[in-house]
């Protein structure tokens, strides 16, 4: 199935299946790796940044739309004030 329209829906179902995983795994050790979620298939690839992630799921000959999560953090990514 190709997907390229990201939905709220994917986001729900993405965080959702990211919730699962977390309680079901210790991911002390990988803290402030990246997680890309797909929330069609329900796979997660873990990595040290997006390109390693994504470079991980092309490798698999896939391409479906990731929403990305840094392990252990709210947030994958905010600009602070100086």
């Amino acid at each position: 199935m190709v997907h390229t329209e990201w939905t709220e829906s994917d986001s729900s179902k993405a965080k959702q299946i990211w919730l699962d995983y977390q309680r079901q795994h210790d991911l002390s050790a990988r803290l402030g790796q990246t997680a890309g979620i797909d929330p069609h298939s329900g796979r997660i690839w873990i990595g040290e940044s997006i390109l390693d992630v994504v470079s991980q799921r092309d490798a698999e000959g896939l391409d479906s739309p990731l929403l990305f999560e840094r392990i252990g953090f709210d947030a994958y990514f905010q600009k602070g004030r100086r």
